[in-house]
């Protein structure tokens, strides 16, 4: 079985990462007027999620649906969504409006009882499950009869938050829009292209610069410390409240310590330097208090003086520096963006599993109106994880799941027993430490690192094993599904589920409950597919899972041959012979489950 190296990872990291933080668009792969494919634009929220919001449980309502119903035409969706409607869900409690691509059965289908929904992996789109109209999941689902969804958590997709609606002119009362997304950017062959992300450094570089004192003298009636003060305190302020909760506080411990090593950059005369480490560990101290009300006016009252010893150290050079103040404030904006980008992105596997997916099972319910209120669901990667985390959650609270059936395809609670591939990310499960930032950009380092694993020496080629086993999938769809597919993960999503690598699998983020313990309980039928090449969840990860089930619930079955055609991680979607031989098997196992249950769960 071939297995990444720990050497190749921190590479690929290391050097996709640089070239994200630079702003640079990923390389095309094509050539000799091959058709160029590009990452799309598919979401970079801007504003933070609502203070204090909490995770609600797995039965939450959204009643409030009820009176909002209606699909944008086929003409006003944006062009990169090619399903027959996309439904706007909002998330209560949270500023999300999901994104759910409707495929609506053609009228010659079979005619079926409940709805199908559809989830994908951590930090992928609907993308995956439509990839061309020959190669569409969901298309050939709604074809059998299904009205089927997609489902785009929060952070993936054409998933918004309010404020991004209201900036469209776009209702808030309707779960529906109207309109493309305006920050998407279309290159003149309708290609999306990568939209740069506040990621990395934007500040001055310190090292390198050179000043001519003798032509470029500062004024000092322009020093403007008042400004540069209250910006620093209000920086401070907000990186001491996103202290409170936050899942993993050495990210924003490791934000603030860049601030500090960047502005230490500017102390020309190192007497002072003594002076201003004092005053970053005080202000490292107060900030981990998490008594924000207190902390108020001593944080001013130090930003007051680390600003003032910063100007004390460039007095000592005469004449002084001109950019002084210019390249302080730099630094200040790059320790805004930072910050911006850590309360941005702060979400994690549980805001998906007791938020997201009951608003959206919700919401297609009432569109649907299924007589006894239940949906079939069928999830891939994570989403089989989420789906089983469902199942554990809906048995340790003695209540109704509302699914009639559920598939999960390469998906496992618990990798401790298996030989997967993401084992060796372990060591670098904080992207915070090497990345230096909150957030894994999954889409920009798959967009940066595909030349090297597609063209001449074939530097990365084991990076096409871990998604598509050799000659399943045509070529140009592989390019699609690398450079449309993957989107930017919270740092705090990655943490949680590197969790099922570890003793008792998957838990929590607090810790205290484990998703595997409450499966021995589950009423609802499950089949759980797995490749037998697949090096990110291997058919014995599958297996660690379906064994907890009771054996009437599941049925699990294993694609490939011993001489092949094998089947990678993703082929169980889009791989080409899944069409005649995984299909068939999902299709038989959802109508054999589809029936109407006796009492009305609705």
């Amino acid at each position: 079985m071939h297995l990444l190296h720990h050497t190749d990872v921190r590479t690929v990291l290391g050097a996709a990462a640089a070239a994200f933080c630079s702003h640079k668009a990923a390389l095309p792969f094509g050539a000799g007027g091959r058709r160029e494919w590009r990452p799309p634009v598919l979401l970079r929220p801007t504003v933070a999620l609502r203070a204090g919001s909490s995770p609600r449980p797995l039965s939450v309502s959204v009643d409030a649906l009820s009176a909002a119903r209606g699909a944008i035409q086929e003409s006003e969706k944006p062009e990169i969504c090619t399903a027959d409607e996309l439904h706007y869900a909002p998330v209560p409690g949270t500023e999300w409006r999901l994104a759910l691509w409707r495929y609506r059965p053609p009228p010659e289908a079979p005619k079926r009882n409940h709805p199908l929904m559809l989830l994908s992996g951590v930090g992928t789109n609907a993308i995956g499950f439509d990839l061309s109209p020959g190669a569409s999941f969901a298309r050939h689902m709604s074809n059998q009869g299904f009205d089927t969804w997609i489902v785009e958590v929060r952070g993936a997709g054409l998933s918004k938050r309010v404020n991004e609606m209201k900036a469209n002119d776009q209702p808030l009362t309707s779960p529906v829009i109207c309109d493309t997304d305006s920050g998407h950017k279309a290159n003149s062959n309708g290609a999306m292209l990568v939209e740069e992300q506040l990621i990395g450094s934007s500040s001055p570089t310190l090292d390198c610069e050179t000043t001519n004192v003798d032509e470029k003298v500062m004024n000092t009636e322009t020093w403007n410390e008042p400004k540069l003060v209250t910006k620093l305190t209000v920086t401070f302020m907000r990186l001491a409240e996103r202290f409170s909760g936050y899942f993993n506080e050495g990210q924003l411990r490791g934000i603030s310590a860049r601030f500090f090593s960047q502005t230490s950059k500017l102390l020309e005369d190192t007497r002072v330097s003594e002076r201003f480490n004092e005053i970053t560990e005080k202000i490292s101290a107060l900030l981990e208090t998490r008594q924000n009300s207190a902390i108020s006016v001593q944080i001013k009252d130090l930003s007051q003086r680390l600003v003032t010893v910063i100007e004390e150290g460039q007095r000592s050079v005469s004449p002084q520096l001109f950019d002084l103040q210019e390249r302080l404030s730099a630094i200040i904006d790059d320790f805004q963006k930072q910050l911006d980008l850590t309360i941005t992105y702060d979400w994690d596997f549980d805001n998906y599993l007791e938020q997201d997916i009951p608003a959206a099972m919700e919401y297609i319910r009432l569109q649907c109106q299924s007589k006894d209120g239940k949906l079939l669901a069928i999830g891939h990667s994570m989403g089989g994880i989420l789906l089983y985390a469902m199942l554990s959650k809906c048995a340790h609270e003695k209540i109704k799941s509302k699914l009639a059936g559920v598939v999960t395809l390469a998906s496992s609670v618990d990798y401790t027993t298996s030989k997967s591939s993401l084992k060796l990310l372990l060591p670098l499960a904080d992207p915070a430490e090497v990345l230096n930032v909150p957030v894994v950009p999954l889409g920009a380092l798959l967009a940066a690192v595909y030349p090297l694993s597609s063209r001449p020496p074939y530097v990365l080629a084991w990076l096409n094993d871990q998604i598509s086993a050799q000659d399943m999938m045509h070529p140009e769809l592989f390019a699609k599904l690398v450079f449309n597919n993957f989107c930017t993960v919270p740092a705090k999503v990655i943490l949680q589920l590197t969790t099922a690598f570890r003793i008792g699998g998957l838990r929590n983020r607090t810790g205290t409950f484990f998703y595997k313990d409450h499966l021995c309980n589950c009423d609802v039928p499950i089949l759980a597919l797995a490749g037998d090449l697949d090096l990110i969840c291997p058919p014995e990860a599958v297996y660690e899972t379906v064994k907890l089930i009771p054996k009437e619930m599941v049925t699990y079955k294993v694609f490939g041959k011993a001489n092949g055609p094998h089947y990678a991680h993703y082929d169980l979607v889009g791989g080409r012979l899944a069409v005649d031989e995984v299909y068939p098997c999902i299709i038989q196992f959802l109508s054999s489950h589809d029936c109407l249950s006796s009492s009305s769960s609705a």
